[in-house]
């Protein structure tokens, strides 16, 4: 073999020359790793991270292995872990970050773990279990050329030393800059001699362009809507122009729905960037539905179509059909797929999901992005949403963000939410926000468009709900379940459209499509729907119908309701938008929206409420997050967080409270994209499936294998991802309502429905 060592060889080449050297590799991940980490004053971890992650491959078992003389590996990442805590347990940070570079951050000790085998053995077991073939292995570090010295300790930054939430904040953020320096350091070798697209590819204008982009594109767009919703959003667009001259820190924008948040924000948050040194924008959607359409605005206005490579809006979310991207523009969807993996663009939208889910994430391909979220600007738009049962957690996240990483945070709302801590409450809560509306309370009520009609002492039925829609025009109802909306829809005939999740995203889409066209047209059309129209999706009807749920979703509803004002104008100011909020047959889904129901039913018993005002809504809240505030979830994952048990928080920590598992349907492209993933089982093949897919919970996913409805579809590999409805049971996909549940069988869906 020779003395020279080696990080990684070339497939099919025996010649060793060009094959990378160990020394070479090390130095080049840690010039990398130290960039990374210096936003965050810790150049010197990323460093040594850089030059101890793959000391373990001074290994004899290892360099047999790369040369082919051995076909059994050396597992490597323990060494450079051992070696850190040898020279001092300072170095915790660094050590798991090099452990857990490959397989991903293990807990500290055992007893904090979940029994699986997919955890990476806790750090301590890792140390003790290889204390002395480390010193077996010494000699070789010291001679090596990454190994030599004692370097000095580094110092944590001052921000990190309050106590182990910030720790293991810290550990995270610095495991994502070794994570990415390694991957883009080894891609770059191949690249030498494989030809392929690296992260050097990706280019990007800078964020001063951008808000020239902007603003210019704003300035010249034309009035949309009545006098009184121009004014308001020019008086929203100016307060966020103002404000973006603020130092870094937490604001909130707390303005109606049809306020123009969605450019105003953006304008706020690249003036703010500009400003002040920020790196990026990173706009934060709960609801895929949002996100498809807050994308194509701000790639709309921000990208240049005579640049199709300069991409600076970068969309991540599960819901993206990377087929259709990649047969559109085969080299823009590889570019985009490379972005997403470290979010190194100017401006990103993503989901709350990815978001927080990757803050707590202890898998080095989901942390790799951590690293650039540090000097951003986060866009939290439709904050209501955010998890209550969470809720310390989610407030210490976006705290550290800001006061240890140089982040400032918007909280987009236009319902004021408890997020923000209200005097001496003992409810979490951020402190220091400062809000950029002048005066919320008087903005919602210059804006009021709808007037609200309540019948919450009796339920309406169905059936009778249905006779009242049937003489509207156009109407939107707001139901709670996917099976009330069948109902409700079936009851008033074949003309009224349908919305659930039980239509897969690209029927939903279409859906959405049509109705937007009949709007347009100033046709009928009456929408049956989940909450999933509630927040963010533009449509602009004369009359809303919400069943009773928390203060927030009614007004989000509401915002549905003569959006463009066009009718209050047309009656001399006075709300010319008519909304009607109704006791349901059936009561809200369990968890989250079952608790606001309830604390929606405590305010009414106390008095009139007006889901508009500022006052109302915070009362909401209160209320809300205070029987959140002692969930027992929470207060384990604080527990866990200071434990530094990295796995089990990332399997504790889940954003959507439901045990559900996905389904491929049949409608539209689904069979033929079902049959391309049969024919060649891959990650692409199997993204490709997402937007005709429906998440079902368990007990029913058992219900529709038992019946023949679906089955589970095996990969490559082994492993079953997903189900799919099965061959000659099309019609168990309904063409209107999606996915039939009740599937028995026995009878085609047309026939049971009828």
């Amino acid at each position: 073999m020779g003395d020279r060592m080696y990080a990684h060889s070339l497939p099919g080449s025996a010649d060793r020359a060009d094959w990378e050297d160990l020394a070479e590799h090390l130095a080049k991940v840690a010039e990398l790793a130290a960039d990374f980490a210096s936003p965050f004053g810790a150049s010197d971890w990323g460093r040594l991270a850089g030059l101890w992650h793959d000391l373990g491959k001074v290994q004899p078992e290892f360099q047999r292995y790369i040369c082919g003389f051995s076909s059994v590996g050396a597992p490597h990442a323990w060494v450079g872990a051992v070696h850190a805590l040898k020279l001092t347990k300072a170095m915790l940070p660094l050590a798991f970050a090099i452990a857990g570079h490959h397989s991903g951050l293990g807990d500290f000790r055992a007893d904090a773990a979940i029994a699986s085998v997919r955890s990476p053995t806790p750090l301590a077991e890792l140390v003790a279990e290889h204390r002395e073939l480390y010193e077996r292995l010494r000699p070789l570090l010291i001679n090596h050329q990454g190994g030599t010295g004692r370097p000095a300790v580094p110092q944590l930054p001052a921000s990190t030393n309050a106590d182990a939430v910030r720790l293991e904040m810290f550990t995270r953020i610095l495991f994502s800059a070794l994570v990415d320096a390694d991957q883009i350091a080894t891609g770059r070798f191949y690249a030498r001699f494989i030809p392929a697209l690296t992260a050097s590819d990706l280019t990007y204008d800078d964020i001063a362009t951008l808000r020239r982009r902007l603003d210019d594109h704003i300035d010249a767009m034309p009035p949309r809507g009545s006098p009184a919703v121009v004014a308001l959003r020019r008086l929203v667009l100016g307060a966020c122009r103002v404000h973006a001259e603020d130092g870094p820190g937490r604001f909130s924008l707390t303005v109606p729905t049809g306020g123009g948040k969605t450019l105003s924000a953006m304008s706020f948050a690249l003036r703010h960037a500009e400003r002040h040194g920020l790196r990026r924008v990173i706009v934060v959607i709960p609801y895929t539905s949002i996100i498809e359409q807050s994308a194509r605005v701000y790639r709309g206005v921000l990208n240049e179509p005579s640049r199709p490579d300069v991409n600076n809006v970068l969309e991540h979310h599960s819901n993206l059909d990377e087929q259709a991207l990649s047969e559109a523009d085969a080299r823009g969807e590889q570019l985009r797929k490379l972005a997403a993996e470290n979010w190194d663009a100017p401006v990103v939208v993503t989901t709350t999901v990815q978001l927080f889910e990757s803050l707590l994430s202890n898998h080095p391909s989901r942390c790799r992005k951590l690293h650039n979220i540090v000097g951003s600007v986060l866009i939290l738009d439709e904050v209501q949403t955010l998890p209550p049962q969470f809720l310390r957690t989610i407030v210490d996240l976006l705290d550290q963000l800001v006061s240890a990483y140089g982040c400032s945070v918007v909280l987009s709302t236009a319902t004021p939410p408890a997020l923000v801590r209200e005097g001496n409450s003992p409810l979490p809560g951020l402190t220091d926000v400062t809000e950029i509306m002048p005066d919320p309370a008087a903005l919602a009520a210059t804006a009021r468009r709808v007037a609200i009609e309540w019948r919450t002492d009796a339920v309406t039925r169905y059936e009778d709900l249905a006779g009242e829609l049937r003489r509207h025009r156009q109407a939107l109802a707001i139901v709670h379940r996917r099976n009330d909306a069948r109902v409700l829809a079936d009851a008033i005939g074949g003309h009224a459209l349908h919305l659930s999740a039980l239509m897969c995203p690209a029927h939903r889409l279409a859906v959405i499509d049509e109705v937007r066209n009949r709007l347009g047209r100033d046709k009928p059309c009456l929408l049956i729907s989940t909450q999933l129209v509630e927040a963010g999706v533009d449509l602009d009807v004369p009359v809303v119908y919400r069943a009773l749920a928390g203060l927030d979703s009614i007004a989000q509803s509401a915002g549905r309701c003569d959006r463009e004002g066009k009718l209050t104008e047309a009656a001399g100011g006075t709300p010319g938008g008519r909304m009607v909020v109704f006791l349901a047959e059936t009561d809200p889904p369990p968890g989250v929206p079952a608790q606001a129901f309830q604390s929606m039913q405590v305010l009414l018993a106390l008095g009139p409420v007006d889901p508009f005002n500022p006052d109302h809504s915070i009362r909401f809240f209160r209320e809300l997050y205070g029987k959140a505030a002692n969930d027992p979830r929470d207060k384990e994952l604080e527990r866990l967080r200071r434990t530094l048990a990295f796995a089990t928080v990332a399997d504790r920590f889940k954003m959507i409270d439901a045990d559900t598992w996905p389904v491929v349907v049949r409608w539209g492209d689904g069979a033929q994209r079902l049959a391309a993933y049969r024919r060649s089982p891959s990650r692409e093949t199997r993204r490709a499936l997402q937007p005709f897919t429906v998440q079902v919970r368990r007990y029913t996913l058992d219900r529709l294998r038992d019946a023949g409805v679906c089955s589970p579809v095996e990969g490559a590999n082994g492993v079953e991802y997903f189900d799919a409805v099965n061959e000659g049971r099309e019609s168990s996909y309904h063409q209107r309502f999606g996915l039939d549940e009740g599937a028995d069988g026995l009878l085609p869906t047309e026939v049971s429905i009828v």
